[in-house]
């Protein structure tokens, strides 16, 4: 009797799982490595960041996810090198995978455009560790204003600076402005929270440069009446804990800086491909962009080893529109399918049609009752795009139990203006004797 075809997965994001989940009921030995035992659920991770759900509501075990399939094995470790010649996966041990198809699904990381030093001053969030690290340091902002005396050092904590106006940067903004408006309004004696201000800083000349010019509009709209000040055609120069360096063009056209004294900085700028693309790179000569993605063929593998595919914010699959796709999770989980059907369609001796991603549309949310959507050519804002952004989220969620829970709190939210996950975790930070 002949072995099965080892099918090993690199990743338990959105990519990797819904690969994983395809081969459910296909006669193959699928073994799943991810360096966390659970599935993140990340667009939902501003959530955690800012104090509206808990880290365990929009997180799943992968070994309870993918339970029911007796094909599948799931590993904690963490995969630091490829050996293609050999067809194995290398863990941080030593330890060695043998493959005969590999799925990559590493997915990425921050970037700060060669200032890896900011990174200490203005987290990103990109795992539940960011999360909780940024919720703590947005809620520590308002109780160090509470006992600050010095006016010009109390506003320096009352400032908060989003860098970057893509999704994550405006859902982030709407957050914060809906914290310092609504959810905090009675909680301090010394300071008043609607003095917040927040700072939005996009490099590009509008907010949301995937979506429509109309839908940035309305989403600006909207971020101003949470008294966001929205910066667009500027660009981040200089941070420390002091605050941050923004220079654009001033009227004269020559490029004029100006410094925003704030203790608060948020990363949403930028993303820089896991580290496996460079292995790849190095192990079995694969192409990758300056962004460290690795450029795929059409079917999703990688020039001269069709046995490896690469999927997720890893890929750079530019064959449709001359573009690489975004970063999205629906991009992910398209790819991650299909790369099921390409490996179930070898075994039968067949081929089947290049990777087409069918895009369903964008969503952001803003805050409370406040959305923007684009689906297709359909343009939708305010309560009827935040009702689909809703129904979207909560259908995606990985699991019923957390599909539950997140409705009842994003309901008891809703109703009584409140945060129930408003926690600091961390340690205060030391201030000297």
């Amino acid at each position: 009797m002949s072995e099965l075809h080892k099918v090993v997965i690199v990743g338990g994001g959105f990519g990797g799982l819904y690969a994983a989940k395809a081969f459910g009921k296909v006669p193959v030995d699928v073994t799943v490595i991810d360096r966390h035992n659970y599935h993140l659920f990340q667009p939902l991770l501003y959530q955690v960041a800012t104090g509206s759900l808990s880290p365990g509501e929009i997180a799943s075990p992968i070994r309870h996810v993918l339970h029911k399939q007796k094909n599948t094995r799931v590993m904690l470790g963490e995969v630091t090198s490829i050996d293609a010649a050999a067809h194995e996966v290398i863990l941080h041990n030593n330890d060695r995978v043998p493959y005969d198809t590999l799925i990559v699904a590493a997915g990425a990381t921050h970037h700060y455009f060669g200032h890896p030093e900011w990174a200490k001053f203005a987290p990103g969030l990109k795992t539940v560790d960011d999360a909780t690290e940024m919720r703590g340091k947005i809620l520590l902002a308002f109780e160090e204003a509470e006992i600050e005396s010095d006016a010009a050092k109390r506003q320096a904590w009352l400032t908060f600076v989003v860098v970057g106006g893509g999704p994550t940067g405006v859902e982030l903004a709407g957050a914060l402005g809906e914290i310092a408006n609504d959810t905090l309004r009675h909680d301090f004696r010394r300071i008043n929270p609607r003095d917040t201000r927040i700072f939005l800083i996009e490099g590009a000349d509008r907010i949301l440069p995937p979506f429509p010019p109309d839908l940035s509009k309305h989403a600006e709209k909207s971020l101003v009446a949470l008294n966001v000040q929205v910066r667009d055609s500027a660009r981040v120069t200089s941070i420390d804990e002091n605050g941050v360096v923004v220079t654009s063009n001033g009227a004269d056209g020559k490029p004029k800086s100006d410094t925003i004294a704030s203790k608060t900085i948020l990363w949403a700028a930028g993303v820089q491909a896991s580290p496996l693309g460079k292995a790849l790179q190095d192990s079995a000569g694969a192409n990758i962009d300056k962004s460290g993605r690795v450029i795929v063929n059409p079917d999703l593998s990688i020039e001269g080893h069709p046995e490896i595919l690469v999927i997720g914010d890893l890929a750079n699959f530019s064959h449709q529109g001359g573009k690489p796709l975004p970063g999205v999770a629906q991009v992910a989980m398209q790819m991650g399918a299909y790369s099921a059907k390409l490996v179930r369609a070898r075994l039968k001796g067949r081929t089947i049609d290049a990777f087409h991603y069918f895009d369903k549309g964008n969503l952001a949310t803003i805050g409370r009752a406040a959305a923007v959507a684009e689906i297709g050519k359909v343009h939708l804002w305010g309560w009827v795009a935040w009702l689909i952004w809703l129904f979207i989220h909560i259908a995606y969620l990985i699991g019923f139990d957390n599909r539950l829970v997140v409705m009842l709190e994003w309901a008891y939210n809703y109703l009584t203006y409140n945060r129930g996950a408003r926690l600091i975790t961390q340690h205060l930070p030391e201030t000297g004797a």
